[in-house]
C-alpha cells in the first residue's frame, strides 16, 4: 500500500471517529429521556452531590439538569430548550427525532454515502415532513372538547391540572392566546400548601415591608417603580466638603417631597424594583400605603400591565403631580396572603391577567406540578395557534409515508439521507409502544399497513390493550405547532452536527475579564 494511500485511509478514519463520537453523545442523551414518552411513560431521577433529589418525566427538565460536557450533546440539550422556548412542550419528541436522524446519518456514512448527500436528503425529506403536518393540522375552537383532552394528554392526565388550564384559558380569550408576545404557562405559579385556583389577577411574590402597612386594599391606585426608592447617591469625597453636605441635605429634602406627592395622589399601592429607604416606608407607612420592594422585574412588569400603570426611575418622582397621575394604574383588589407569602392584584385597569395556581404538599411534588401545569398551559395555547394532529406517534409514522412516497423522486445518494428521516419519524410511536410493553418493530408495522389499507392518517396503537384504534376518535390528539417545531428543530441539529468532521482542541486563551488563561 502506498504512502498516499495510508494518509487517505487515516483521514477518513478520523473524520469517520469524530462522527462516530458525536453520534455516541447524542445517543446517550437520547436515551435518557427515552423512558419517559408516552402515557406509560416512567420517570426519572436526578441526583446531585449534595443528596438534592428532582423526580420528573419531562424532558426538557431532565435535560437541564442533567450533567453535559460532549459538545454534540450540548447542541442537542440546547435544541430541546428551543422547543421549550418557543412552544413550550415536545422537548423528548424534538430530541428523540434529532438523535435518530444522527444515528442514522452516521450509519449511512459508514456505509460509504457522501455527508453532503445524506443532508441534501434530511433536507428532502424533512421538507416534505413539515407540509404534511400542516396540511394534516385541524383548527380548534377555545370552547372544543379536544381542548381538555390536549391538556389533560400534555398534563399526564392531571384532571385538576387540564380543569385549571383550561379555565385560564377561557379568562384570557381567544385573542390573546393568539398573540405571539403572550405565553399562558408563565401564568402559572405554584406554592406549597397553595389550594388549586384560577383567578383574574396576577401574583407579587413578596409581603408588604411591615405589619403597619395594610393587608388588604380596595380600590388602590397603583405606583409602579422600576428603580430604587431612595434618594439620590453622593460620592463620600463630596460629603467631605461643606458645599457636598447641603447638596446631601437638599437631596433629602427633595426626595421627601416626591414621596409626599405619592401620598398627596391617594396612591395605595407602591410596588419597587430595587430597595426603599427608611425614610420612604415611615412616610408611606404612616399614609396607609402598602410597599412591595425587591419585586422581580418579570412581576413587576406584568403587575403594571394589569393594572395599567407605566413604569418610572426615582427621577420621574420630580415631575409636576399633574403628570405622574397619569402614569399610575388601578386594581379592584389588592391583598397579601399571609399564608402563602405573597400578594394579589386582583381586577386591574390594564391587561387582562389570569393566574394558575397549583398547589401541592412538598417542594419536590410543588416543582413537578408546576412543570406539568406549564405543559398543559404551553399546549393549549399551540392548539388554539396552530390546531391539533393525532397524536400517540401517529401523525408522525402518517408523516414517514408521504417522505417514502417523495423518496422516489430523490435522485441519486440523497435518497439514503431521506431514509434517514424516514425511520427517524417512525422513532416516537416506537417508543411509546415500546415504553407501553409491546413489540415496537411489530406495532409499527401493523399501523404502517392499517394507516395505508384504510387510508387513514390518525390510526395508532391503544397502549393499554394493544389494538389498532383511531387517535382523532380516541381523543389523543397533540397540537400541531409541536409536532412542526420538533420536526423542523430536529432537522436543523442533526444537519449541524453531521457536518462536523473533524473536532480539534483550542488552545489556553486569554480569559475576556483578562483574569486569566482559560482551556476551551
Amino acid at each position: 500500500m502506498s504512502l498516499k494511500q495510508v494518509n487517505r485511509d487515516t483521514e477518513v478514519d478520523e473524520r469517520l471517529a469524530a462522527l462516530m463520537t458525536n453520534a455516541n453523545a447524542v445517543r446517550a442523551v437520547a436515551s435518557a429521556v427515552e423512558g419517559t414518552i408516552g402515557p406509560k411513560g416512567l420517570d426519572t431521577m436526578l441526583v446531585d452531590k449534595f443528596g438534592e433529589v428532582v423526580i420528573t418525566n419531562d424532558g426538557v427538565t431532565i435535560l437541564d439538569l442533567m450533567e453535559v460536557n460532549h459538545p454534540a450533546a450540548k447542541m442537542l440539550v440546547k435544541t430541546a430548550k428551543s422547543q421549550q422556548e418557543q412552544v413550550g412542550d415536545g422537548t423528548t419528541t424534538a430530541t428523540l427525532i434529532a438523535g435518530s436522524l444522527v444515528n442514522n446519518g452516521v450509519e449511512q456514512v459508514v456505509k460509504g454515502v457522501p455527508v453532503v448527500r445524506i443532508i441534501e436528503g434530511i433536507r428532502a425529506g424533512v421538507k416534505t415532513a413539515l407540509a404534511f403536518l400542516q396540511k394534516e393540522a385541524q383548527p380548534l375552537d377555545i370552547n372544543d372538547p379536544l381542548l381538555k383532552r390536549v391538556a389533560l394528554i400534555a398534563g399526564r392526565e392531571h384532571e385538576d391540572i387540564a380543569e385549571l388550564t383550561l379555565e385560564a384559558a377561557r379568562l384570557v380569550g381567544k385573542n390573546k392566546l393568539l398573540d405571539p408576545n403572550f405565553k399562558l404557562l408563565e401564568t402559572v405559579v405554584a406554592e406549597v400548601g397553595a389550594k388549586n385556583e384560577v383567578f383574574q389577577g396576577v401574583v407579587i411574590n413578596r409581603t408588604r415591608m411591615n405589619r403597619q402597612m395594610p393587608a388588604e386594599i380596595m380600590g388602590a391606585k397603583v405606583l409602579a417603580i422600576d428603580d430604587a426608592l431612595e434618594p439620590e447617591e453622593i460620592e463620600e469625597e463630596a460629603l467631605a466638603t461643606e458645599a457636598g453636605f447641603n447638596r446631601f441635605l437638599q437631596l433629602q429634602e427633595e426626595f421627601r417631597n416626591n414621596i409626599q406627592k405619592i401620598v398627596e395622589l391617594g396612591v395605595k399601592l407602591v410596588i419597587v424594583d430595587r430597595s426603599v429607604s427608611d425614610a420612604a416606608e415611615e412616610i408611606l407607612s404612616d399614609a396607609g400605603v402598602m410597599v412591595l420592594q425587591r419585586v422581580s422585574n418579570k412581576e413587576l412588569r406584568k403587575a403594571a400591565e394589569h393594572t395599567g400603570a407605566r413604569l418610572i426611575k426615582r427621577t420621574g418622582l420630580k415631575k409636576d403631580i399633574s403628570e405622574i397621575e397619569k402614569l399610575l394604574g388601578w386594581a379592584e383588589r389588592v391583598y397579601e396572603d399571609e399564608k402563602l407569602e405573597h400578594v394579589r392584584i386582583l381586577g386591574g385597569a390594564g391587561e387582562s391577567a389570569a393566574t394558575i395556581l397549583v398547589g401541592a404538599g412538598t417542594e419536590e411534588v410543588v416543582g413537578e406540578r408546576e412543570r406539568i401545569a406549564k405543559d398543559a398551559a404551553a399546549a393549549v395555547q399551540a392548539a388554539i395557534q396552530g390546531g391539533i394532529v393525532a397524536g400517540g406517534g401517529a401523525i408522525e409514522l402518517a408523516a414517514a409515508r408521504e417522505v417514502e412516497k417523495e423518496r422516489q423522486k430523490v435522485r441519486g445518494m440523497a435518497a439514503f439521507g431521506v431514509d434517514c428521516v424516514i425511520e427517524a419519524l417512525k422513532r416516537p410511536f416506537s417508543q411509546i409502544v415500546s415504553n407501553a410493553g409491546f413489540n415496537p418493530l411489530e406495532k409499527v408495522e401493523e399501523v404502517w399497513a392499517a394507516q395505508a389499507r384504510e387510508e387513514k392518517n390518525s390510526l395508532g396503537v391503544d397502549c393499554d390493550t394493544g389494538d389498532i384504534v383511531d387517535m382523532l376518535e380516541r381523543g389523543i390528539v397533540d397540537p400541531a405547532p409541536v409536532k412542526i417545531h420538533a420536526l423542523r428543530t430536529a432537522g436543523e441539529v442533526a444537519e449541524a452536527i453531521l457536518r462536523i468532521d473533524t473536532i480539534i482542541k483550542k488552545k489556553e486563551t486569554d480569559t475576556p475579564d483578562g483574569r486569566g488563561k482559560k482551556e476551551l
